[in-house]
């Protein structure tokens, strides 16, 4: 009995000392990231502004009050860019829909016609959509088809295949068996087991993601014109360029009303479809 006894006390010791010695650890990987981000602020806040150029709180409120009242007399001009604006969001993810489709074909790893050729195709068009970001690939549009809508809507569309096409083809992969193995029992061809197996069961992520995308690609129409590329961006710089901050302040609240108007929209989209 006082074996026992032992044996129980010197298990709960090592159980109490494990848990000590995880508890150390943990406190010092927090005081190592607490030093790395004390670290990060010095070097990228406090050494790398110029505190000077800043000025007193009387400079910077001086500098804030430039921007109001916004420039009411703007707001006429406003509503040809931001319908470009939404029509960039919506046709580039049209775009991306349509271009996304024998993208997730060939990065599905259960349906790609080959895993040697065409599934790293698949994968590699997917890593590159999303790697580079929406602005270069209108700075890139821009360049080989000229300013206007036309390089915002290939941008964002460029930039929303990876997402889209990505979340699909892992949805596939994750996909129900049975139907499949069920189809296939009754001598259905691969088309009709991805017609009837596979789409039935992934179209709902599918419809979901994209409204998400058309979502997100509302905010990134706001900032192409930025790089000459439409919309409300275009506006925001022009008057960036022309100094004059009260109508940035306006073109800012325009920017605010359609991603509100974006996401009441697509959040009605997504309750009615999905």
């Amino acid at each position: 009995m006082m074996a026992q006894s032992s044996i129980k006390k010197n298990h709960i010791d090592i159980i109490l000392q494990h848990r000590r010695r995880t508890k150390t650890i943990r406190y010092c990987l927090y005081a190592l990231l607490l030093l790395l981000v004390l670290w990060s602020i010095e070097i990228t806040i406090i050494k790398d502004t110029d505190w000077e150029r800043i000025g007193g709180l009387g400079t910077i409120l001086k500098g804030i009050a430039r921007f109001f009242p916004p420039d009411l007399s703007l707001i006429k001009y406003l509503f040809k860019p931001t319908v470009e604006t939404f029509m960039i969001a919506f046709l580039g993810t049209m775009l991306a829909i349509l271009l996304a489709i024998p993208v997730v074909w060939f990065g599905a790893h259960n349906i790609t016609p080959s895993r040697a050729i065409t599934y790293p195709i698949g994968r590699a068009a997917m890593t590159l959509s999303r790697s580079v970001h929406e602005i270069v690939w209108a700075l890139i549009f821009v360049s080989a088809v000229g300013l206007g809508a036309f390089p915002g809507i290939l941008a964002v569309s460029m930039r929303s295949i990876g997402f889209i096409s990505k979340v699909s083809a892992e949805s596939i992969e994750d996909v129900d068996r049975r139907p499949i193995e069920a189809i296939k029992a009754v001598g259905g061809n691969t088309f009709q087991v991805i017609l009837f197996g596979i789409i039935p069961q992934v179209i709902p992520v599918f419809i979901g993601n994209a409204i998400f995308q058309w979502d997100i690609n509302i905010r990134r129409a706001t900032i192409m014109g930025l790089v000459g590329a439409g919309g409300l961006g275009l506006t925001l710089e022009r008057q960036l360029l022309m100094y004059n901050h009260q109508g940035v302040t306006t073109v800012i609240i325009a920017i605010l009303l359609i991603i509100t108007l974006g996401e009441i929209i697509s959040y009605y989209a997504r309750k009615a479809v999905i």
